[in-house]
């Protein structure tokens, strides 16, 4: 029998490696964005089409590499990071494996340009799957310019796994902005099929967090920093008060690495205790800066994971300096010294001399109780009939409260003929009689704000009112979206609203449905929609406020639930539009609320899986009185 094991072409060990390296579009683009940080560039742009399905490209000045490196770079386990075992354990660049390069070249089609600051001709090359197609010298800008087009293009299966192009921007974004977040020293832009996403020139940490997430942000952040022989740890936390109920805006950079560790969070999350809501969580950017010798970052090729030799220390540092931060910052008020557009100038007071106070005029004898020729009856000033015009006219516009004001509504009933009032009492009878009728069959009590009560034949029974409505709602979004039935409210002035990048993604891509909804929306520019009109069920609800939470009722359900789209967005705009415990409800209201509510396919149960109802009989009370 001969022998079976045999080693594996390069490129099909390269292609089993990407499998790890490069999962989606995002993935490269991160790779790639890395290495432009290692080559100290200042200045980085990437340009994405088709959601980096048909190109990715990215260019920087960085020092870039001769013709011998831009060919070894492609090789597997070709790496200027280290050169022995010894220096796993000192590294301070984000790249260190020498696998993302070759990963990359097996499964996509890589053009390559670069040129070192001192060289006059640079490299030009091309990589299919592997295989070097040419390569040769060119002439173009110092730094580096890679591009690599049609992603997974000889992995059909993998190619065919790839999300909608929203879902992928969203991906590539998520990765953009962690990279930004670490390095704002450096210049960014983001280009996708032609358009400006971002443009974040080179400012403070303070100044990217704003540029990349809005500027509403500003008022938002607390400023940690604390210094140990442990760690020394910077950076920025959210107030309590704007936590969302999603994660998404929670960063950890170690030596400047984004990774991600359930433990520190954990350590963040018991800072800010009895100060969130339930079920929210806090922004926070936070910088570790350790010793290199004290973590291993060599676990996972994603390179997000880190082991530390002293972790119970490092949680014990973050809380307690995220927590007195919070106590110093968050309760007192503080100035803003760092604001750009500072009018401090613009405020000039007077001296003291020469403030001068008001003079107010008035007169001394004023009498308003004193009756004047103008209060005289018109007959003895006309001596009679004649002359002087219509008297109601005139002391009507003398004074137009007349002295028996309070006895006009019994001199109305006066007036009123025998037979309009025996019409009217018949009425009002017959209308009395009816709705006690109706009430009596249906009495419902309001309990706390929070519950509807109402008497039935074997006891009573408790309606949650806003897990009622919730499913009220929830049911008839639900059926506008299946038949595009949505009816908008149009607005007298239209809102825009500016989202972040990701959130703008994943409204463009909710758009279709959340147009079935009633939802009249149009794309303004960057990252900015123009709200013409909402649900006209929705009225109430500020449009701002509307879609902000419905996005990220959303983005909840799907991280947790892993719902289908429409089922989430008719899920969460439920949750959202609501009315809440602790709303006080009218009798009318309540009625109303009980109709919809038995008039639904599972009235029982609520979106989370609760009762809506519960019952209570006659003989569960007695008992209680029994005992």
């Amino acid at each position: 029998m001969s022998d079976i094991i045999q080693l594996l072409p390069d490129s099909v060990a390269n292609q089993i490696a990407a499998g790890e390296v490069v999962q989606r579009p995002a993935s490269a683009v991160k790779e790639l964005i890395e290495n432009a940080i290692d080559a100290g560039a200042d200045k980085i742009q990437l340009i994405v089409k088709d959601a980096g399905k048909a190109l990715i490209q990215v260019i920087d000045n960085g020092c870039g590499m001769s013709g011998t490196d831009a060919r070894m770079c492609f090789e597997r386990h070709a790496t200027s990071k280290i050169k022995k075992a010894e220096d796993l354990f000192a590294i301070r660049t984000m790249g260190f494996r020498g696998e993302a390069m070759a990963s990359i070249a097996a499964i996509a089609q890589v053009e390559l340009k670069t040129r070192r600051h001192e060289d006059e001709l640079g490299s030009h090359i091309t990589i299919e799957a592997s295989e070097v197609i040419k390569q040769e010298p060119c002439s173009t800008a110092a730094g580096s310019s890679i591009s690599v087009k049609n992603l997974f293009y000889n992995i059909p299966a993998r190619r065919n796994f790839l999300k909608s192009n929203p879902v992928e921007m969203r991906h590539i974004i998520d990765e953009f902005q962690r990279v930004a977040l670490a390095h704002p020293e450096v210049f960014f832009t983001l280009h996708h099929d032609g358009q400006e996403v971002y443009h974040l020139p080179a400012t403070t940490l303070k100044q990217r967090i704003i540029h990349l997430f809005g500027n509403n942000y500003n008022q938002r952040l607390v400023p940690v920093e604390e210094d140990t022989t442990i760690i020394n740890l910077r950076g920025f936390v959210g107030k309590p008060e704007f936590a969302k109920r999603t994660r998404g805006e929670q960063f950890f950079f170690v030596n400047n690495r984004f990774i991600k560790d359930p433990y520190l969070n954990h350590a963040v999350l018991t800072a800010f205790e009895e100060l969130l809501p339930d079920d929210t969580y806090p922004l926070y950017v936070l910088f570790i800066d350790i010793d290199p010798s004290k973590i291993d970052i060599n676990v996972h090729p994603t390179k997000t994971e880190i082991k530390y030799q002293d972790e119970k220390a490092i949680y014990a540092i973050i809380r307690s300096a995220v927590k007195r931060s919070l106590g110093r910052y968050n309760i007192t008020p503080s100035l803003d010294f760092d604001q750009e557009n500072s009018i401090e100038h613009l405020i000039t007071p007077k001296p003291f001399e020469e403030i001068v106070a008001p003079v107010i005029a008035f007169n001394p004898n004023f009498n308003p109780f004193a009756k004047t020729d103008r209060e005289i009856p018109f007959e003895r000033q006309s001596g009679g009939n004649g002359g002087g015009g219509n008297y109601s006219d005139r002391s009507n516009r003398i004074n137009p409260i007349p002295q028996n004001w309070d006895t006009l509504y019994e001199i109305a009933k006066r007036d009123t003929s025998a037979e309009q009032t025996e019409l009217h009492a018949e009425q009002s009878v017959t209308v009395n009689e009816q709705e006690i009728a109706k009430s009596s069959d249906k009495q419902f009590f309001q309990v706390h704000n929070r519950f509807i009560m109402s008497q039935i034949k074997s006891g009573f029974m408790l309606i949650n009112q806003q897990a009622a409505h919730e499913r009220i709602l929830y049911e008839r979004f639900l059926h506008q979206l299946e038949n595009h039935s949505g009816v908008s409210q149009q607005s007298l002035f239209p809102q825009s609203l500016t989202l972040n990048g990701a959130d703008f993604e994943l409204l463009k891509e909710l758009m279709p449905d959340i147009r079935a909804l009633g939802f009249d929306i149009r794309e303004f520019g960057k990252n900015t929609v123009i709200v013409d009109g909402i649900p006209a069920d929705l009225n109430n609800v500020g449009e701002h406020e509307l879609l902000e939470h419905l996005l990220e009722g959303f983005k909840n359900n799907q991280t947790i639930l892993k719902l289908d789209k429409r089922d989430n967005l008719a899920r969460s705009l439920a949750r959202n539009a609501a009315i809440k415990s602790g709303t006080k409800l009218s009798a009318e209201e309540m009625n109303q609320l009980t109709d919809q509510l038995f008039a639904c396919q599972m009235p029982n149960v609520a979106l989370n899986g609760k009762p809506v109802i519960s019952t209570f009989t006659l003989n569960e009370l007695l008992e209680r009185f029994e005992k």
